[in-house]
C-alpha cells in the first residue's frame, strides 16, 4: 500500500514539474491578485495575460515592471520594482530584449532585432526623440498585456488588421490636429482595390499601410520614391513608365509617378475609363484638346473599348455554339490569347508609345475576329444540321404515314 502511495506521489511530482513555466508563474503571480479586480487600465485578468506571447514564453510581470510577483511585497523598490513605464521609455524597454540578438535567438531565431534602430529612423521615432510623447510606440500597435504574435489573426498587426490599427490615431481628427495631417487615409483605403484584395478576397500579399510606409521604420514615401514603392509589386508597369515621356515630365513638374494618375490610398480598380478624354479620364488633367497626348489618349481608349467589344462578341457566339453542342474548344482557347493581349495592351499603355500599344491591340483584334468567324461557321453548321435533321424527320414521318395508309388500304380490301 505504501509503495502505491509512493508511486502516486512520484507521478504527482512529475506532473507538477511538467507544468508549463508560464502556468506555474501565473499561479505564483500576486500581481494578478490585485490587478484582476482593479478597474480601467489597471485591470489585468489571468485570462488576458495567458494569451500574451511573452507570458507563454516564461516572462512575468517583473520582466517589464520589476519587483517580485511571487511575493506579497511585489512592489518593493528594493526588489527592483519600477511600476508604470513612461510612454517615452517603452521603445528602449522593449528593445532591452528585442534588440539583443543572442537573447532572442533562444526564443525565435528568425525574429529581427533591429526594430529599435528602425524605429529611430521613423517619423514616430524622430518625434519621440524630440519630446513628443503622443506619437506611436511599440505598445500602441502591438498592445500592452495580451500581446499576440504578428502571425496570429487576432493580433492588431496581422495584415488584415494593420489598417484599422493605424487608423486609431490617423483617423482621429482631434488627435492628429497638431500634426496638420489628413485623416481620410483609412476611409480611402477601405474603398480601394487593395483593401478589397486583402480584406474581402483574403489575399495577404495585397498591400496595407506598412507595405508602403514601412512598419518600425515608418515614413511617408517622398515624390521621388513613390514609383519605387509601387514597383515592388507592379514591376512591369514601372519598367514601362520608365521608358515613357511621362517619366521626365512628371519629374520636372514635381509630380509623384504612379499616384498622379491612380491616387494613393483610394486606388480604384483600373478601367479603360481612366485612359481617354471622357468623364473619369485622368489624361485630361494635363492634356487639352489639340495636343498630341490628348489625341493619343482618345485613340488608344477607342481601340481598347472596341477590342473589348469584339472579344465579348466572339465569346457570346462561341458560348451559344457550345451550348448547342458544337465543337468550338479550339476557338475558345484562342480567344483566351486575345484577352491576354488586350490585358497586355492595357499595361503597355504605361509606356505612352502608340506603336507598342497598337502591336498588342492588333493581335487581340485579329484573334477575336478569327474566333468570331469560327463561331459564325459553327452556327451555320448547326443550322445546316438542324435543317438536315428536319428534312430527315419529315421524310421519315411521310414514309410512316404512307406505310400506314398502305396497310389501311390492304385491310379494307380484305
Amino acid at each position: 500500500m505504501s509503495d502505491l502511495r509512493s508511486l502516486r506521489l512520484s507521478f504527482l511530482a512529475l506532473a507538477l514539474l511538467a507544468l508549463p513555466l508560464s502556468l506555474r508563474a501565473q499561479q505564483q503571480n500576486t500581481c494578478l491578485d490585485c490587478h484582476g479586480s482593479a478597474d480601467g487600465n489597471l485591470k489585468i485578468t489571468s485570462e488576458q495575460i495567458a494569451q500574451d506571447i511573452h507570458f507563454q514564453k516564461g516572462l512575468t510581470c517583473a520582466s517589464c515592471h520589476g519587483g517580485d510577483p511571487t511575493s506579497m511585497e511585489a512592489m518593493d523598490p528594493k526588489k527592483g520594482f519600477k511600476g508604470h513605464i513612461s510612454h517615452n521609455k517603452v521603445p528602449e524597454l522593449c528593445a532591452s530584449c528585442h534588440a539583443n540578438g543572442s537573447y532572442m535567438r533562444g526564443f525565435n531565431p528568425s525574429l529581427r532585432t533591429d526594430q529599435l534602430a528602425q524605429y529611430k529612423t521613423s517619423v514616430h521615432g524622430k518625434k519621440l526623440a524630440a519630446g513628443d510623447t503622443h506619437v506611436a510606440v511599440c505598445i500602441d500597435c502591438h498592445g500592452v498585456h495580451g500581446i499576440r504574435p504578428a502571425s496570429d489573426t487576432r493580433s492588431p498587426v496581422y495584415p488584415t488588421n494593420v489598417a484599422k490599427t493605424c487608423s486609431r490615431c490617423h483617423a482621429d481628427r482631434e488627435y492628429m490636429k497638431a500634426y496638420d495631417i489628413k485623416t481620410d487615409q483609412f476611409a480611402g483605403y477601405s474603398a480601394s482595390v487593395h483593401h478589397d484584395a486583402l480584406a474581402v478576397r483574403g489575399d495577404l500579399s495585397a498591400p496595407t499601410c506598412t507595405t508602403c510606409h514601412g512598419n518600425h521604420g515608418a515614413a511617408p514615401p517622398g515624390v521621388a520614391s513613390v514609383e519605387n514603392v509601387c514597383s515592388t509589386c507592379h514591376v512591369l508597369q514601372a519598367q514601362l513608365f520608365d521608358t515613357s515621356k511621362h517619366k521626365a515630365a512628371f519629374q520636372s513638374a514635381g509630380f509623384p509617378g504612379c499616384v498622379t494618375c491612380h491616387s494613393n490610398h483610394r486606388i480604384s480598380k483600373p478601367s479603360d475609363t481612366l485612359l481617354g478624354t471622357g468623364p473619369g479620364a485622368v489624361c485630361v488633367n494635363c492634356h487639352v484638346q489639340g495636343d498630341a497626348g490628348f489625341a493619343l489618349a482618345a485613340s488608344v481608349h477607342k481601340e481598347l473599348v472596341s477590342t473589348q467589344a469584339a472579344i465579348a462578341r466572339s465569346n457570346e457566339i462561341l458560348t451559344r455554339a457550345e451550348r448547342d453542342g458544337m465543337e468550338v474548344s479550339q476557338a475558345q482557347l484562342e480567344l483566351i490569347d486575345a484577352r491576354d493581349r488586350l490585358t497586355k495592351a492595357r499595361v503597355t499603355q504605361h509606356s505612352s508609345q502608340a506603336a507598342k500599344i497598337d502591336e498588342d491591340i492588333k493581335v487581340a483584334r485579329t484573334v477575336s475576329d478569327k474566333t468570331y468567324e469560327a463561331g459564325v461557321q459553327a452556327m451555320k453548321e448547326r443550322n445546316y444540321r438542324r435543317l438536315g435533321l428536319g428534312i430527315s424527320l419529315i421524310t421519315i414521318a411521310a414514309m410512316v404515314l404512307g406505310l400506314r395508309l398502305f396497310i389501311t388500304d390492304l385491310e379494307r380490301k380484305k
